[in-house]
Formats: structure tokens, C-alpha cells, sequence
């Protein structure tokens, strides 16, 4: 499994019938081409609960494959504003009189989000690299003023 010499236990645990233990490299691999565009693909079906799974994905994933990280960032950037909207229109539902004008538009943005979410993963799925219309760049533009 590594290249590390085995311990010294090693043969007496292997004439135990015990498997020794074995250290795995604390760096994460590389991802390969088909895990690359899986995880992609995973960031902008994510799209559909909101912001927060090409989030994470960008943070775990982004460093371990060029198409992960480009597809998550493009996803993290567009599905970050219309998450914020559903909150607040979520939120903001609840005010007596006019909470129900506040609920449709968050019940339309999350179904916009969800469509945009599902044909993006789609094209990625296949490799091919997705922009979506629209996209505001927030997270660009929050992470760029805070450096």
C-alpha cells in the first residue's frame, strides 16, 4: 500500500493472522479524470439545496482537480445570491398581510435555481464546461475585497 518499511511486529502479527496496520499519506491524491468531473458535476447538482454543497465541495475538492475546482467555483458563485433570497424570502413570509408575495418569490427562485442546478450538472457530467447566464460573481467579488 505505501512504501514504508514494515514494522518490526509486522511478521509476528502476519504469522498471527493479523493484518498490521499500515500509515496512509496524511496529503490528499489527486483526483482522477472520472472522479473530477463526478465531484463537478456534484457541486452543481448541489445547486438544487443552495449554495452550500459546491461550497464545501470547492473547499475540499478544489485543490485536488483543475475541472472541480472551476465548476464549483462557477456554481458557488452563481447558486450564492438566489440561496441568500430564498432565505430572506423564506424569512420574510412570515410578516402578516404580505408574507405570501415573499413565499412566492422564494418558492420561484429556488425553481429557477433547481432547473439551472440540474441542466448545468448535466452539461458537466458529460466534461464539457459550464457558464450560466445571469451569474453575478459574488463570491468572487466577497472573497476578492476581503484580500
Amino acid at each position: 500500500m505505501t512504501d514504508a518499511a514494515p514494522t518490526p511486529a509486522a511478521p509476528a502479527a502476519r504469522a498471527a493472522g493479523e493484518t498490521p496496520f499500515e500509515a496512509v499519506p496524511a496529503e490528499a491524491q489527486p483526483l482522477d479524470v472520472n472522479q473530477d468531473r463526478q465531484w463537478a458535476t456534484v457541486a452543481h447538482l448541489g445547486g438544487v439545496v443552495g449554495s452550500l454543497p459546491s461550497y464545501v465541495i470547492h473547499r475540499v475538492f478544489g485543490d485536488r482537480g483543475p475541472f472541480t475546482a472551476q465548476e464549483s467555483r462557477e456554481a458557488l458563485n452563481f447558486t450564492l445570491l438566489p440561496s441568500v433570497v430564498v432565505l430572506a424570502g423564506i424569512a420574510l413570509s412570515l410578516v402578516p398581510v404580505i408574507g405570501w408575495i415573499f413565499s412566492v418569490v422564494a418558492a420561484v427562485t429556488w425553481l429557477w435555481l433547481a432547473i439551472a442546478s440540474v441542466v448545468a450538472g448535466v452539461k458537466v457530467n458529460r466534461g464539457e464546461p459550464h457558464q450560466y447566464r445571469g451569474n453575478t460573481h459574488l463570491y468572487d467579488r466577497l472573497t476578492t475585497s476581503r484580500g
